[in-house]
């Protein structure tokens, strides 16, 4: 087929004679299909191949990422099969079988799925990669639908966990929960969340329901809805694995789980909730090697880095990063400390808690419960001989006083703050309680950032938008038209939603003269704004203008993040 297929592409002026045989020569060292290696070597799209495909044998060609497909069908054509012929089971119509493929002149493929299941095949083309993450997927997923059914659910100690409140035989809890099915179950939520890239997972109980959603690039999807009797043996054994009380169900908890999968060290911050229907478990997956230290692939633009990048090399003063939980500002924090952190300075964070350990850094794990509070730990640090001081987040006086304090004598203090942009900042340092005068002679930067989820790469495309819309959202009239808003229609690769990865817009805002007497004055934050947009401060919403743009990300996007200046 291999021969047959590249000659079928040449005679089709698809591709060259000599682009064919570089790509059999390739396949001769690496192996591979013949199709694949003209798509690795760049002489063809897999959108360019299925469509010549579909010409070529009459076969309708199929978007897998779109379809609904039935759980049941995947049966009908086991995992080995469908990994050798490189197929996948579509559907069923009465006595037809809809089978995508990747090569439907594969006559051995066909014949042996009639002869397995008893149905006539009607073939449908598409591309490798998208019937390789189907497969990946659904027989993944069925996976998951095997392990709830190893579970006996007439377990008398399954009723015991779940029914009896507070007389609880410790022994029948362990039991159930070390029960070869449902530690299977878990182990499976979590490697499969860790490989889709999932940045939380929820565990939620309902009153008739039980459900599992994974957070994707900052959107929920749901995962699984196992039988409501297994709650309490799921939320148990992450208990366990947490080593929290498995015996309290009344109050919150949090923990810690550390795993190892495929050579990755990833932690899980596990926090339990009570809630009316059973405990609520939502775990937060760290995985370093997801973290980015690079300040220039963060999505900074060029004079918004050079800003940051001179404040963070001041000799003293403070930056402040500031946006909503899940914006990014930890990842910006380790950045920046990651580029400054060298073998003369002493680098000291207080974190609650503390998602990544950096080498070269000193990191203390706050814990108010004991008394160890931010206030605390930065008032340690000052005996501690501190060039740099990250506090993880400014939420009282108390603590603002010292980091104020801390950065008038000669240290650099990076922290964050929870406000809507970089001018707010100010305000809430006013509000605090701490003086003007401090505020100006202390505050050297405050950076406001949020995220935004990338355009899918492979399925970017024009999305057609009402000139009246684009200067609605702020676009100048000079402007329109020299760009092509777009968009992702939603493809296999990032599972229908036309996006993958995420990337910040930032409003970058430095304390200059002029700003430090404003603030002095009583300036509002509006005013404080104004001025900083006329220095040169590209706002929240003028970042994300420039991303769509440049085409990283779409406009439904900037608008979920931003306001109309």
């Amino acid at each position: 087929m291999a021969a047959k297929l590249g000659q079928l592409l040449v005679n089709g002026k698809i591709i060259t004679e000599p682009q064919l045989d570089k790509a059999l020569e390739l396949q001769k060292k690496e192996g591979g299909r013949v199709g694949s290696n003209l798509i690795k070597l760049g002489y063809l799209t897999e959108e360019s191949l299925v469509e010549f495909l579909s010409r070529q044998y009459g076969v309708p060609a199929v978007a897998l990422s779109i379809q609904d497909i039935d759980p049941s069908i995947i049966k009908f054509v086991p995992y080995e099969v469908a990994n050798k012929y490189q197929i996948f089971p579509i559907s069923k119509n009465g006595a037809s079988l809809k089978l995508a493929m990747t090569d439907p002149s594969n006559v051995f493929a066909i014949d042996d799925v009639k002869f397995m299941t008893g149905y006539d095949v009607q073939p449908f083309v598409a591309s490798e990669s998208a019937i390789k993450e189907a497969i990946s997927r659904y027989y993944e997923q069925s996976d998951l639908q095997g392990a709830i059914k190893g579970i006996d659910l007439d377990n008398d100690n399954l009723d015991l966990i779940q029914d009896k409140d507070d007389d609880v035989d410790m022994n029948d809890l362990k039991s159930a929960v070390d029960e070869a099915p449902v530690v299977k179950l878990v182990n499976l939520i979590l490697s499969e969340a860790i490989t889709r890239g999932a940045s939380d997972i929820h565990l939620e109980p309902y009153e008739k329901t039980f459900r599992i959603r994974y957070r994707v690039d900052g959107a929920l999807y749901d995962i699984m809805q196992p039988p409501i009797r297994l709650k309490a043996a799921l939320a148990s054994r992450l208990k366990i694995m947490a080593e929290l009380d498995i015996a309290e169900r009344r109050l919150p908890q949090d923990g810690r789980i550390k795993l190892k999968v495929k050579d990755r060290s990833v932690d899980l911050r596990v926090s339990t909730l009570p809630t009316l229907f059973g405990e609520k478990i939502v775990m937060r997956i760290l995985d370093k090697s997801n973290l980015n230290l690079d300040l220039t692939k963060l999505g900074f633009e060029e004079k918004a880095l050079k800003d940051f990048d001179e404040a963070i090399h001041s000799p003293f003063g403070m930056v402040l990063v500031t946006g909503p939980t899940g914006s990014g500002k930890t990842t910006t924090l380790y950045s920046a400390m990651s580029t400054i952190n060298k073998v003369d300075v002493n680098i000291m964070t207080a974190e609650d808690p503390v998602e990544y350990n950096l080498l070269g850094i000193n990191q203390v794990y706050v814990r108010e419960d004991i008394g160890l509070t931010f206030a605390s730990a930065l008032r340690s640090f000052l005996r501690q001989d501190p060039d740099i001081v990250m506090v993880g987040e400014i939420r009282d006086f108390e603590t603002a006083e010292i980091a104020v304090k801390a950065a008038l004598t000669g240290h650099l203090v990076l922290s964050t703050l929870h406000t809507n942009d970089a001018p707010s900042t100010i305000s809430r340092l006013l509000n605090m309680g701490i003086e003007p005068f401090l505020v100006s002679a202390s505050v050297v930067l405050i950076l406001a950032q949020r995220l935004c989820r990338k355009i899918c790469e492979h399925c970017k495309e024009e999305e057609k938008v009402p000139e009246n819309t684009l200067l609605e959202i702020g676009f100048t009239q000079d402007e329109v038209g020299t760009f092509k808003p777009l968009k992702g229609k939603g493809c296999q690769t990032c599972g229908g939603s036309g996006y993958k990865g995420r990337i910040a817009v930032y409003e970058v805002m430095p304390v200059k003269d002029d700003l430090k007497e404003m603030i002095v004055k009583g300036a509002t934050a509006t005013e404080l704004k104004r001025a900083a947009i006329k220095s040169g401060m590209k706002s929240l919403r003028m970042s994300g203008l420039t991303k769509i743009k440049e085409g990283v990300t779409s406009i439904e996007e900037v608008l979920k993040v931003s306001f109309h200046d």
